[in-house]
Formats: structure tokens, C-alpha cells, sequence
């Protein structure tokens, strides 16, 4: 028998607009590189994938951005197709959403005190 440890699933601000910019990045990059106007099947499977994982962060509210993060909590080839995402949606996100784009800039670890 396997034991299931229950998490409790993170909700608060901060995870919310996390989850939001990661779905406004994913729908550039669907928008851009797949000409769909809404998710197309891959992007919709990174998106809940995104989502599931910002929900069930360990560190909740308290959360760094994934990049300064010590544990990485996506698989692989997730992990690969978020950070093509984030590459490619980066400098659009600034046209698209240009608040969000600077307020979700991660500040270096050695910039940071």
C-alpha cells in the first residue's frame, strides 16, 4: 500500500497572478508560433500542467521565481517547453502586458537584500 500524502492546494495573491502571467505567456506563444486564437492542445496541456504545479508549490505565498528556485518541480520535458515559452513571450509580454512584464522581471539573487 502506497501512502498518500495530501497537500493543501496554494490559492493565495501571489500564486494567482503567477498563474495568470504563466497563461497569458502560454497564449502568446500558442498565439505567435501556433496561430490559434485559443489553446491549441499542447499549449492547453502545458498551461494545466503550469497550473497544477503553482498549485501545489511547497513554498506558497512565499515563493521565488521558478528560475532562483532550488527545487525544480517540473518534469523535463515541461521544464524545456516553459522555458521556450517564457523565452520566446518574454520580450512580447512587455507590448502585450507591459506592467506584469516588469513587475515579474526576477531581480538576481545577488541583487536581492
Amino acid at each position: 500500500m502506497t501512502k498518500e500524502v495530501k497537500r493543501q492546494l496554494n490559492d493565495g495573491p501571489k500564486i494567482r497572478k503567477e498563474k495568470e502571467i504563466v497563461s497569458k505567456m502560454i497564449r502568446i506563444y500558442c498565439k505567435k508560433k501556433h496561430h490559434q486564437k485559443v489553446f491549441c492542445e499542447e499549449c492547453q496541456d502545458l498551461n494545466d500542467y503550469a497550473i497544477k504545479r503553482l498549485s501545489l508549490c511547497k513554498f506558497g505565498e512565499k515563493k521565488t521565481a521558478c528560475a532562483n528556485c532550488p527545487i525544480h518541480c517540473y518534469k523535463q520535458d515541461y521544464r524545456q517547453k516553459i522555458k521556450d515559452v517564457m523565452r520566446f513571450s518574454g520580450p512580447w509580454m512587455l507590448l502585450y502586458h507591459p506592467i506584469e512584464s516588469i513587475k515579474h522581471i526576477p531581480i538576481p539573487a545577488k541583487l536581492r537584500k
